[in-house]
């Protein structure tokens, strides 16, 4: 499994393995894949969503998606850096795109605040971060115990795990929009 190009790094398997909360509509929207998307998918889908035939989204290793197929991924921007150290984006299925974590540690804290993908994107857009006005988040026990034994040294609440990521990744937005047609 470790030299499986799709496996998912062990903690965030772990993570994945237990139910999101969707609350019928207001918990998390989150259907996480079991691995990767394998890489011909990949490309097929970001041809679609931005409408260039020329580009492969080799620098997104997707691993979720939302309820209207928006999906979560590693960015692949940090050079030489492993999977780990690569920040978390979600490209919604209407355009949306935000950096909503630095790296996995600090994704898997963001689960565990109990925001996905989709509710970083929409309920802490702001750059400042947001407070997270309009969405009640609740914590989730056992992804806190997943959190705190894989990545104690990132654990920060949500809209600051949020801040960061997009402090450090201002102009993502800019760069997907400079690849669409």
């Amino acid at each position: 499994m470790e030299n499986d190009p799709r496996a998912l790094p062990p903690s965030l398997a772990e993570s994945h393995r237990l139910e999101f909360d969707y609350d019928d509509g207001a918990g998390v929207d989150f259907e996480p894949y079991p691995e990767f998307m394998d890489a011909r998918e990949t490309t097929d889908w970001w041809r679609a969503w931005t409408g260039n035939p020329d580009v492969d989204g080799a620098e997104f290793r997707v691993f979720g998606q939302d309820g209207t197929g928006g999906l979560a991924a590693f960015w692949l921007v940090r050079a030489g850096e492993p999977l780990d150290r690569q920040p978390v984006v979600f490209l919604g299925s209407e355009g949306e795109t935000a950096v909503v974590a630095q790296d996995l540690g600090a994704y898997l804290w963001l689960l565990a605040a109990g925001v996905g993908p989709l509710e970083a994107t929409m309920y802490f857009a702001d750059e400042a971060g947001g407070d997270g006005d309009g969405y009640a988040a609740r914590p989730d026990a056992r992804r806190v115990e997943i959190a705190e034994r894989w990545a104690p040294a990132s654990r920060r609440p949500a809209a600051e795990i949020v801040a960061a990521a997009r402090a450090e990744f201002p102009g993502f937005g800019a760069l997907v929009d400079s690849m669409c047609r």
